[in-house]
């Protein structure tokens, strides 16, 4: 496995502690590719005006927890979607009215079995509007990387331009604040 260090969404250097983002070449990443179509399968529930977005969580190879963002509860009366010209640059909070599928997928999971979160991988994918998959940017969202380490969940995935790339979630959840 190629292990990078990413300075930017473009430019990557390779290094060799494994603590820093790991880097998957789609060619050999099968498996995690089958995860993110099945987080495509998931995100195309959600019911977000915004973007449609899945998770999965896997865990030894099983899928131990999913979700799709969505207003909570599936409740159209707290539907609160804005677009991003709504949205007042000062607003200091998720600038969305939905659940995030991450938290969702953590949710689904500890309803399931609490314990299996220890050492589980989440898979992240947003869809475009013709629901084809996106490559993600930046880990961004501190409001996930932050529930995702209280869970012990071990690795966060997303579909990138350059592969799959896999952080620590202590690492993933620094970069969201370095964003």
């Amino acid at each position: 496995m190629i292990i990078w260090i990413c300075a930017s969404a473009t430019r990557c250097f390779l290094n060799s502690s494994d603590k820093d983002m790991k880097v998957i070449s789609f060619t050999n990443a099968q498996t995690e590719l089958g995860f993110f179509e099945k987080a495509v399968s998931v995100a195309r529930n959600s019911t977000c005006l915004r973007s449609q977005c899945g998770t999965v969580i896997v865990k030894n190879g099983e899928i131990i927890g999913e979700g799709f963002n969505s207003s909570p509860g599936g409740r159209e009366d707290v539907r609160r979607c804005l677009t991003k010209n709504e949205v007042s640059p000062r607003f200091k909070s998720d600038r969305t009215c939905c659940v995030h599928a991450e938290q969702r997928a953590i949710i689904d999971a500890f309803k399931k079995n609490p314990n299996k979160l220890d050492s589980s991988r989440l898979y992240f994918i947003r869809l475009d509007k013709n629901g084809t998959k996106q490559f993600s940017g930046e880990p961004y969202c501190t409001i996930c990387s932050k529930m995702a380490l209280d869970s012990n969940i071990a690795e966060f995935a997303l579909y990138r331009e350059e592969g799959v790339c896999i952080w620590d979630t202590f690492e993933y959840n620094q970069e969201s604040y370095r964003y």
